[in-house]
């Protein structure tokens, strides 16, 4: 009875199931099959994993050098566009135009728009030449409203008159223009820092592929222990945690990787709804947008250690196709081929 109950999970046990399933195998084939299989699940998994993660790592990088300077920039733009608007009437108002000095800070947040300007073209594929002759042509009506018609207030009120219409005009105005262009980019930035359909296919793939090389590579262990009476062997065994590390840390890597990148968007697209105010208050609203900027350039930045794991994605892909093929081919060489 005893022997009956011993007997029974060892039949029905996943060892003998396998062995079963192996014996129609002679054994030297049976190695070369799995020596070929290792290294066609290897290679695949390692080209889907360098393919989807540098892919990753390219959205991450142009987030941080491209789109995200651009949004900041534009919003920055048209906020230092529209203060400057509001500190020239302000010194009209005030009738501050003719003291000496009085006229640096809309001057200032022109230069601070023009140069934004200039920045931002270097970073996006929009067409921005309307857009800077738009606010140049404001700049000269605005300087040309404070400073040259000073004892002329009719030309002085038309040239102002004429510097809102070029900022605020419906749709053809330059705060409108920014607007537009702000919008694009926030776009742009989206569809950078999302995962398409075929960079998630080949996250799928490459993790199938690593649990097929990991059952692949046990099986192999399995074969070399019971038909060769081997002990574990150190090449196989090595490539398996391998194969472990590469399912687990690149794939946490880029979670973490694109909860960065949505924290960045949603930040972005705060910059951007901030710098629709108008009215009272901008000065402030810039203070906003340079503080959320510097956060998101920082987050951002806090990414740089994900190009270390891809560095070590990139030697533990060579080395899960080289250790089995090293393992398997050094049994197969010293047992078989040896002796033809």
């Amino acid at each position: 009875m005893t022997t009956v109950r011993i007997a029974f999970p060892r039949r029905y046990s996943p060892a003998a199931f396998w062995r079963r399933r192996l014996a129609p195998w002679r054994t030297r084939r049976l190695l070369e099959t799995h020596l070929l299989v290792l290294f066609l699940c290897a290679a695949l998994a390692s080209t889907a994993l360098f393919s989807s993660y540098r892919q990753t790592q390219r959205g991450a990088e142009d987030l941080a050098s491209r789109e995200a300077p651009a949004v900041q920039g534009l919003a920055a733009t048209r906020l230092a566009a529209l203060r400057a608007d509001q500190e020239a009437h302000a010194l009209v108002r005030m009738r501050l135009v003719d003291v000496a000095g009085s006229g640096e800070t809309y001057r200032s947040q022109l230069s601070a728009a023009d140069q934004g300007l200039s920045r931002i073209a270097d970073r996006t594929d929009q067409d921005l030449g309307t857009v800077m002759g738009l606010l140049n042509t404001y700049s000269t009506s605005l300087n040309l409203g404070t400073s040259l018609y000073s004892d002329q207030p009719l030309m002085r009120e038309q040239k102002l008159d004429e510097a809102d219409s070029l900022l605020t005009r419906d749709k053809v105005g330059l705060s409108p223009r920014l607007d537009e262009l702000q919008k694009a980019q926030m776009r742009h930035a989206r569809t950078t820092a999302a995962m398409g359909r075929w960079q998630q296919a080949g996250w799928w793939l490459a993790e199938l592929a690593l649990a097929a090389l990991a059952l692949t590579l046990l099986s192999a262990l399995f074969v070399l222990r019971d038909r060769c009476g081997r002990d574990w062997n150190p090449y196989l065994l090595a490539a398996l945690v391998l194969t472990v590390l590469l399912a687990v840390f690149p794939l946490l890597t880029t979670s973490a990787t694109a909860n960065d990148l949505g924290g960045a968007l949603r930040d972005l697209q705060q910059i951007t709804d901030v710098s629709r105010h108008t009215g009272t208050g901008l000065a402030e609203a810039q203070q906003s947008v340079t503080q959320t900027s510097e956060e998101v350039r920082q987050q951002l930045t806090d990414g740089a250690w994900t190009d270390r794991v891809y560095r070590a994605t990139v030697v533990g892909g060579l080395l899960v196709v080289v250790l089995p093929a090293l393992g398997l081919g050094l049994r197969l060489d010293s047992d078989y081929w040896r002796r033809r």
